[in-house]
């Protein structure tokens, strides 16, 4: 058994190596002497995987059964990937662009409701924007935590950390492919 967690310890220091999953943010490395359990092992590699059929090239994936973006550059390398909160079903399956940004954003629905780092790419089900921010506030006080990102807490939108979401906000410009997968 030994043996087969030092395997996978070795398999998720390479992962992390690669600079892929926030390195961009905090590059220390994030390997520990705690023994990885196969699980957590899967976990970290089926992350890297990008869903099949979601394009090619340059582009941003979302999965709403995983609740899971990958940031993929020109060459269809992951360079970013990470948990989200969102909404069953939304945006619907398809190719989308970022249609635009703002820094700061509030909600038109959610009186009190306002969030940072606002990348938009996609039409709701009551014809609002869906886009990437970070985890929103109701009158200063965050209405989720990160830990609770990977659920499905969102109104339609993808919140994700604060970080996350900045890169998003700071990698896609307009015109960036967005695609959305089951």
């Amino acid at each position: 058994m030994k043996r087969v967690a030092l395997a996978l310890v070795v398999v998720v220091t390479t992962w992390c190596g690669q600079g892929v999953a926030n390195a961009a943010v905090d590059p220390t490395p994030t390997t520990t002497s705690t023994t990885i359990t196969p699980t957590q092992a899967s976990v970290a590699e089926v992350s890297l995987v990008v869903p099949k059929n979601s394009g090619s090239g340059r582009r941003i994936v979302y999965s709403n059964r995983q609740l899971r973006v990958w940031v993929i550059n020109g060459s269809g390398e992951v360079i970013r990937t990470f948990l989200v909160s969102g909404m069953r079903g939304q945006p619907l399956k398809g190719s989308y662009f970022v249609k635009n940004q703002s820094v700061s954003s509030f909600s038109q629905e959610l009186e009190g409701v306002k969030f940072r780092f606002m990348t938009r790419f996609a039409t709701g089900r009551n014809g609002g924007n869906i886009g990437f921010h970070e985890i929103p506030t109701k009158n200063g006080v965050p209405l989720q935590t990160e830990a609770e990102l990977g659920t499905f807490l969102g109104s339609g939108c993808l919140r994700s950390s604060t970080q996350d979401a900045k890169f998003i906000f700071d990698w896609a410009k307009p015109g960036t492919a967005v695609v959305v997968v089951p």
